[in-house]
């Protein structure tokens, strides 16, 4: 998936309380954060603040018995129209906790649901309390034991856990855990589809194949602002997480993984963090104003992308634009004598998104807007929040083993879902008739369009818009886009997140009867084996369509050090049918046989613009 909406790759991030920041009291030092810090000691002080969290307006519903959540959400969306901030709901159990923005609607709730029937049970609804913010209640247990805190883990062992093992050994050991995930997967899938066996004896996995380079590989980094077990300020990674009773931060400068120009980053805004006025942030009562660097470098340019994020919920307007002129400052001073040179400067207003919001907006302070880079011997242009392979060399070698399974031909339209900045298209774009890619990020499709025009691509078309609704839509248009009476050679290419594709664009897909080969490329195997298990059901109400089955599949090491490896599997389905399916066999709704292609081009251009509205 290459979007902004989240890094696909291994990052360390908060794992806050839910905490939506509305209030600009002033920023305040020294003994001022102090005080605040001591405030928040309590494990519920924090729905004091004068901030906003949906915890405060929570209910639990009961007697829901054993179906999914999903079907729930829908309930409470789609049929009874009740605007909830999020679910929370044990594995197994017959109760679920559902937040609200509002009193009113938190009211609304209980008054709609409590005694509703649904799937023959009868639900029962009631107000809730608030969670205690997981920090607080972490520490307070483990005063309460007396037991002796664990040993903090070093920057080293909380992110490259594999770097002390020699890289052949690494590469043995991924190998060794895809195979038994691969297996688990494909026993499942016997279970579940008896017709499925025949497929799966013939499956084959082709081992893991090694990054062309081991070290200094990343080219995009988040780093956290804090301090660390001293109480000294810090620009790098956390060692733990919020809910695990930690926020202490470790410096980078050893670890294997990052680039020379990543760690200047990180040790040049420390120091810019040091001598400012302006406090690091402490998610312990969410003061301060630092929160984190996110850095971009390019190997094939040179070019170094600094992305300064800051929680502006305690600064005024006048202070946030003083602090962005201090960053432009220290940056325009620092390219004189440094190391390494800020090529592009970014602010990012990091703090919690509003309803629908996608990402935290940036402000472009100083140098290019872009970086460059280079993948399949084609240049990208990266804007701040685009999804990009961490791996830049790694991502040559993965992208190539896609192409290789997918095979297409001159003939193929492939269909790239998730499509990003659009690496993964036109690097398919060489060997096909025609690309077509979606992604939610618009950001991410403008981009996409000028890499394609940079690079010359002419077969390449974009939209911006939601998976689910674009897939159908590709489809009919990949369709009457084929010569009348020909075969339709049509193929997917799933680059999704590490959760992986969300059950309506797997359905969309399986639905979807003219595409019969998938390549699904995923940088979390555990999490999306949920997603090949969707792709080779047998056909259903929910999942309309023959079933996808598992050909073959290759991992590619895109991350040594750690435990993370990327896996590409090729899925084709067997039609049950004899007949082949041909541009001319299937009409859009409502398209009479013998419309002419004219008239049939622009309803689907027609429905692909109102999409994309």
């Amino acid at each position: 998936m290459e979007a902004a909406t989240a890094d696909k790759q291994f990052e360390h991030t908060e794992s806050n309380v839910e905490i939506k920041e509305n209030s600009e009291q002033p920023a305040e030092e020294g003994a001022a954060e102090n005080e605040e810090v001591e405030k928040a000691g309590n494990e519920f002080d924090y729905l004091e603040r004068n901030e906003f969290t949906s915890e405060i307006y929570k209910i639990e519903v009961k007697n829901m018995g054993y179906f999914g959540i999903g079907e729930f959400k829908k309930l409470l969306k789609n049929t009874l129209k009740l605007d909830m901030t999020k679910i929370k709901s044990p594995t197994r159990k017959e109760f679920a906790f559902v937040c609200f923005r509002s009193q009113a609607d938190q009211q609304r709730a209980v008054e709609t649901l409590n005694g509703y029937k649904w799937k023959g049970k009868v639900l029962k609804a009631m107000l809730a309390k608030a969670s205690a913010d997981p920090l607080h209640k972490r520490r307070s247990e483990t005063d309460a034991a007396e037991s002796k805190p664990k040993r903090q883990r070093t920057a080293v062992e909380a992110t490259c856990p594999l770097a002390e093992m020699p890289y052949e050994q690494q590469l043995e050991q991924k190998t060794e855990e895809m195979s038994a995930l691969l297996k688990k997967y494909t026993q499942e899938l016997r279970r579940l589809n008896a017709d499925a066996k025949p497929h799966l004896d013939k499956f084959q996995f082709n081992g893991v194949l090694p990054s062309p380079i081991v070290q200094g590989y990343r080219n995009k980094n988040e780093f956290t602002v804090g301090k660390n077990a001293e109480g000294e300020i810090v620009v790098g990674f956390r060692l733990g997480s919020y809910s695990d009773g930690s926020v202490e931060v470790a410096e980078v400068q050893q670890l294997p993984h990052l680039p020379a120009q990543a760690k200047w980053a990180a040790q040049s805004f420390q120091q810019l963090v040091r001598q400012s006025k302006f406090q690091p942030f402490n998610p312990v009562g969410n003061v301060g104003h630092f929160r984190q660097l996110m850095v971009r470098s390019s190997s094939a340019t040179g070019e170094l992308m600094l992305v300064a994020g800051i929680y502006s919920s305690n600064l005024s307007e006048a202070e946030q634009l003083e602090l962005q002129q201090e960053l432009k400052n220290f940056y325009e001073q620092a390219e004189q004598n440094a190391e390494h040179k800020c090529t592009s400067l970014y602010y990012q207003d990091v703090k919690h998104r509003e309803a629908g919001q996608m990402v935290n907006p940036v402000t472009h302070l100083l140098g290019s807007t872009h970086i460059t880079d280079t993948i399949q011997e084609l240049q990208f242009r990266i804007s701040p929040l685009a999804f990009f392979q961490i791996n830049t060399a790694g991502a040559n070698v993965l992208y190539q083993q896609a192409i290789d399974l997918a095979a297409p031909s001159k003939d193929t339209t492939m269909l790239d879902i998730c499509c990003g900045t659009g690496t993964i298209a036109l690097a398919f774009a060489r060997h096909c008739k025609q690309v077509l890619g979606v992604e939610i990020v618009p950001d991410a499709i403008k981009d996409a369009e000028y890499n394609a025009s940079a690079n010359g691509i002419t077969n390449c078309k974009f939209f911006a818009g939601n998976a689910d609704d674009f897939i159908k839509s590709m489809v009919r248009e990949a369709l009457y886009g084929q010569e009348p009476g020909k075969p339709v050679d049509l193929i997917a290419v799933v680059d999704p997140p590490r959760a992986g594709l969300h059950n309506r664009s797997i359905a969309a897909i399986r639905s979807a009867s003219a595409i019969k080969r998938l390549v699904y490329v995923s940088c979390n195997p555990h999490s999306a084996k949920r997603n090949f298990i969707e792709l080779a059901r047998p056909e259903s109400k929910q999942y309309k369509g023959e079933p996808f089955y598992s050909k073959s599949a290759v991992a590619v090491d895109m991350f040594p050090h750690t435990t993370h490896t990327e896996l590409v599997i090729l899925f084709e389905r067997e039609s049950t049918t004899t007949a082949t399916t041909t541009a001319t066999t299937i009409q859009p709704e409502g398209v009479a046989k013998d419309a002419t292609d004219g008239a049939t081009k622009e309803c689907i251009a027609t429905s692909l613009a109102t999409a994309t509205t």
